[in-house]
């Protein structure tokens, strides 16, 4: 087993206060956005001695990953885990399928672009689902809705912007109605005006105050992204997607094509490896319309919530439809006497275990190690199967 020291990212919309009580540091006053526990090579966990994990298993892929997986994934982990803490809302995002995003890798390879370029929407050449379990109350937009709900909730609202989402969403209730109304608001040739963006804002606000809307969440929703990106077009997309709601425990599968948008809490984030992000609003960062209209899936479709499924008295696992990872959360307890039995943990292969409560003894053929709140540890598949003893709560990032 590895220790691993997670790669903090300072991102503006994260929380100062969140991970740094859950990993057990001293608050520094920026903000701690998202650590990240993996392999990708733009932001590796590293080992005792400050050796990337990325170049550890480059050295022994056989060994850290299992023969299976190092020929399935290119000896490569598949999986990268986060803990994400959101103080404001992130950027309205889609991610792309595995073979559009190795041929858009590929071409901005061929440009000449640098990996990290801010002119780049493709940092590496793999797709990007991604399952979200709240560790707190967390908020988010993901999916669009059905074409008829979407021109409900525009209906009223009276500004010359909602009246022309509302026409396309009403003359044609199909996806394709709902990507013209979408293209409205992204493509640049199209995009409104800021003040065009206001009125509708203060039409939400007006709605939601007299308490006539048809979908207070999202009125709310509106009012709070417009706080943060006032004037932006992601604000009234908002409008024509699902609001959903996490309460600790529960999950949502994000499959690529996905447009989303995470805006509060604290969770964990489980992701093939990859960093390919196309944005189409609500950020300051790079924004690639044409991008985003080529891989967005616009057909309606409520978030896909993850049922966890009980492996053990001690273990439930969450199972994406995906073969690049799963993830367990495992909550020990001491038998009447205080012994401190061993409980096998289910899984193989390679394993990335995140402490989040506690102090949970981990042992292996290979050895043992005492996993505190906040810290992370690497299991070599070589190493087998893994047990653990204590009153610790855990995550588990292993490979299906």
């Amino acid at each position: 087993m590895f220790d691993l020291d997670g790669h903090v990212q300072h991102y503006a919309w994260g929380s100062r206060t969140a991970l740094p009580a859950l990993l057990g540091r001293e608050a520094d006053g920026r903000a701690w956005a998202e650590v990240w526990f993996g392999a990708h090579p733009l932001a590796p966990a590293t080992v005792p001695g400050g050796e990337r994990l990325d170049a550890v298993i480059a050295a022994d892929p056989a060994a850290m990953l299992g023969a299976d997986v190092a020929r399935a994934f290119g000896g490569r982990l598949p999986y990268l885990l986060k803990i994400i803490a959101a103080e404001r809302p992130l950027s309205l995002q889609v991610h792309p399928t595995r073979a559009h995003a190795a041929e858009s890798f590929a071409a901005e390879n061929a440009a000449g672009l640098a990996l990290d370029s801010p002119l780049r929407s493709y940092r590496d050449a793999n797709h990007k689902p991604e399952m979200l379990i709240a560790l707190t109350s967390f908020t988010a937009l993901c999916g669009f809705r059905a074409p008829r709900r979407a021109a409900r909730i525009l209906e009223g609202l009276g500004t010359a912007l909602t009246d022309r989402l509302h026409a396309l969403l009403v003359q044609n209730p199909t996806a394709h109605g709902m990507r013209a109304a979408f293209r409205t608001l992204v493509s640049a040739s199209l995009r409104p005006s800021a003040h065009a963006v206001h009125q509708v804002v203060e039409a939400c606000r007006a709605r939601w105050e007299t308490g006539a809307s048809p979908s207070p969440r999202i009125d709310r929703s509106v009012m709070l992204l417009a706080e943060h990106h006032p004037g932006d077009p992601g604000v009234v997309a908002a409008l024509l997607l699902n609001p959903v709601t996490l309460q600790p425990g529960e999950a949502m599968f994000v499959p690529p094509g996905a447009l989303h948008a995470y805006l509060h809490g604290t969770g964990l984030e489980i992701m093939a490896t990859s960093d390919n992000v196309l944005r189409a609003g609500l950020t300051p960062k790079k924004v690639d319309a044409d991008e985003v209209l080529q891989c967005v899936s616009v057909a309606a479709a409520p978030p896909l919530r993850v049922a966890p499924e009980r492996q053990t008295p001690a273990s439930i696992a969450y199972y994406a439809p995906v073969d690049d990872f799963e993830l367990a959360i495992t909550q020990l307890a001491s038998p009447a006497g205080g012994e401190q039995a061993l409980h096998p943990i289910p899984g193989s292969g390679p394993r990335i275990v995140l402490g989040l409560e506690g102090r949970t003894t981990l042992e292996t053929a290979a050895g043992t190690h005492l996993l505190r709140a906040g810290g992370a540890v690497f299991v070599p598949a070589a190493d087998g199967p893994l047990r653990a003893a204590g009153t610790g709560r855990f995550a588990q990032a292993s490979v299906p």
